[in-house]
C-alpha cells in the first residue's frame, strides 16, 4: 500500500490534482493487484488533455515497476477499461516496456483509425515523470500513444526511433482520435 501512495504522489507532483480515483474491487485484476486503480486528471492550464493513468500496475513482485498513462481530448471511460486490461495482462506475467505495442481490440474513439498503442517515453513531461525510485523498486512511467495499423506495421519494419522521428517531423496531434496515419 505504501508503494501505491508513492505512485499517487509522483503523479500529483507532476500533474497536479487528480479528478477521480477509479477502483473496482469486483474486477479480476484485483486478484493479481489488490490495490490497483486508474487515476483521472482533467485538463488544466498546462495541458489541454485528459490523462488516464495506472496506479499499482507495478505490483510488488517485480525488480522494476511500470505504470502507463494515456492522453485524451475528452473524457472516455473506454480508456479506464483499456488500462485495466493492459495492467491485468502485465500482472499475469507478460512483458511490457518501452517500444512495445498493444492491440486495443477496437478503436479508442468511435470512427478512429487508431486501434493500437505504442508504449513510448513521456516526452511531454520528461525525466521528472519517467522515473520514481522507491525502497522496493524503481518504477518507470511511460506514455501509451494511440496509433494506426499502418503505424504499427511501420514500427515493426523500421523500428521505434524511425516511427517517433516521423511523429516529430509531422508534428502529429497525439490526442486527435480522427487523425490520419503519419505513414
Amino acid at each position: 500500500m505504501d508503494l501505491i501512495k508513492k505512485i499517487e504522489e509522483h503523479y500529483l507532483i507532476n500533474w497536479g490534482e487528480c479528478t477521480e480515483y477509479i477502483f473496482n474491487d469486483k474486477e479480476p485484476i484485483h486478484n493479481l493487484l489488490p490495490f490497483f486503480k486508474v487515476l483521472k486528471f482533467k485538463p488544466n492550464e498546462k495541458r489541454n488533455s485528459w490523462i488516464y493513468a495506472t496506479c499499482g500496475m507495478s505490483g510488488k513482485d517485480k525488480e522494476q515497476g511500470l505504470e502507463l498513462f494515456i492522453l485524451a481530448p475528452t473524457e472516455n471511460n473506454f480508456l479506464i477499461n483499456l488500462l485495466v486490461a493492459i495492467a491485468h495482462y502485465y500482472a499475469s506475467g507478460n512483458m511490457l516496456g518501452l517500444g512495445h505495442m498493444v492491440n486495443f481490440g477496437c478503436a479508442w474513439y468511435e470512427n478512429s483509425k487508431c486501434d493500437h498503442g505504442l508504449i513510448s517515453l513521456p516526452y511531454l513531461d520528461g525525466p521528472e515523470l519517467e522515473w520514481l525510485e522507491t525502497k522496493s523498486m524503481n518504477i518507470r512511467f511511460l506514455w501509451l500513444i494511440p496509433i494506426t495499423e499502418e503505424e504499427l506495421r511501420y514500427k515493426k519494419e523500421n523500428g521505434l526511433e524511425a516511427l517517433e522521428n516521423i511523429f516529430e517531423e509531422t508534428e502529429f496531434n497525439y490526442i486527435d482520435p480522427f487523425r490520419d496515419s503519419v505513414v
